[in-house]
Parts: C-alpha cells; structure tokens; sequence
C-alpha cells in the first residue's frame, strides 16, 4: 500500500509541477508478471493512474485470443449428444472492462463497438460459411460458457477516482485464468470523445512443476495422452493391490 501511495503521488507530482509537457494519461499496474504455480487460487490486480483535466476513465483487460469452439447440444433417441459446432477465432480467453460511470453514460455506442468495450462489442470471426441466422446463437452461448467459468463479466467493474485527478481500479484474476500474453488499456473519454488513451502489456505464465507439465502437454499431446492413461491404470492396479493385501 506504501509503495502505491508513494507512485501515485509521484505521477500527480508530475502532473502538477510540468503542466506544459504533462500526458493527459498516465497509469501502470501492481505487476506486469502474474506467477501460476502450484496451488494458484487466484490473485487481485491493481490497476492505478492518473488524468490531466476532466474525464471518465474505461478501463479494459483482454488476452490472449484463441480459437474457441462453441457446440449445441441436442436429444437424439433420448440422449443429450453434441450435433452442431461453430468455431470463434479472435476469441479473447479472458475479458474484463471498468469504468467510472455508466458506460452507455460515458461513451457513444460506436465508440464503444470501435474500442471492444463490452462484452456485446467484442470482434469475435465466426466462420466464413456459417449460417448467418445462427451466428447470434453460438456467440450467445460461448459468452455464457465463458461467464460461468469466470473468465468473462456481464457487467462491468468500478473505477474510483481518488480527488480529482488519481483512480484506481481492481481486477480478480480467477484461478483458472489462462496463461499468456494480456493487453490493459485505459481510456480517457470526455464528451463522448477519446481524448487519450494508452496500453500496456501484461503476462500470466505458468511457472515451477506445473510450467514444465503444462509445457509437456502441449508440445507433446500423444505421449502426454499415453503416459496419462498408464499413470491412471498404474494406479488403479497399485489400488486393487492394497486393498486385496488389507
């Protein structure tokens, strides 16, 4: 908490001291390296900084994208059973977005669709050949997907403003938060008009034991597969073996 006070008032130090040369936006995050190791359950990011004059603040956290493959499902002879896929490319694999008021109160719609602020708004290709009446279905259904694994909100965060100038905002990342490379961007709207705006990278990666497995798995998905089955039979013999010895 120190040391976040200390920064914040070096950049409203700045701010103050060299208005001629001040940026009209400026923030950082508590750490651009979020560590998964063994037993991650989660952690908070703070995002901080600081605005020349007035404005709202939006404030986004999206990555990496993927393909993401969304399916229906369908009662076949009284069975539940996949039967249509639609694949997403461009698919963030996580999404968050905050913001000091209302957004529909800040920002414009077009302004919202040109910056991907909001769910509603995100640039996700379904394929060239899919139906079109049915894409509105599938995108539907990988936005529920990704909200009730916590990877998305339906409704966004908060950004308070610490005086007039300062703001600061929190975002949970769940423990199932995938690894790779995430981008924040803050806004700075005023009237319904960007009058700044600034990125920063930020990267979730997976380190120690779980690192080299997950590595392993990915690069090697055959023998991952293979040793995974005769792990599981492995065990469940060494299992029977015990309780016959019992």
């Amino acid at each position: 908490m120190g040391r976040l006070l200390a920064l914040l008032g070096l950049v409203a130090t700045m701010l103050g001291s060299a208005p001629a040369r001040a940026q009209p936006l400026v923030f950082d995050l508590s750490s651009h390296l979020i560590a998964i190791t063994t037993g991650f359950s989660g952690t908070e990011l703070l995002l901080f900084g600081a605005t020349e004059g007035e404005g709202d603040v939006i404030v986004t956290l999206r990555g990496p994208e993927t393909t993401t493959v969304v399916r229906r499902k369908s009662r076949v002879a009284g069975i539940w059973i996949n039967t249509e896929r639609m694949a997403f490319a461009g698919v963030p694999a996580f999404y968050r977005v905050a913001a000091s008021r209302p957004l529909d109160q800040i920002a414009p719609p077009a302004l919202r669709a040109r910056h991907q602020v909001g769910l509603e708004n995100l640039r996700m290709s379904p394929p060239a050949d899919a139906p079109t009446g049915e894409i509105p279905a599938f995108r539907a259904g990988l936005l529920r997907n990704q909200e009730a694994r916590g990877l998305y909100a339906s409704e966004p965060g908060r950004v308070s403003f610490l005086g007039p100038r300062l703001f600061r905002t929190r975002v949970v990342l769940p423990a199932n938060v995938p690894p790779g490379a995430y981008t924040a961007e803050v806004l700075l709207v005023r009237n319904g008009q960007v009058i700044a705006a600034q990125a920063t990278p930020m990267l979730v990666s997976k380190i120690g034991l779980g690192a080299d497995v997950y590595d392993f798995a990915h690069r090697h998905a055959a023998l991952y597969g293979i040793l995974a089955i005769l792990l599981a039979v492995l065990s469940g013999w060494g299992a029977s073996v015990a309780f016959r010895k019992a």
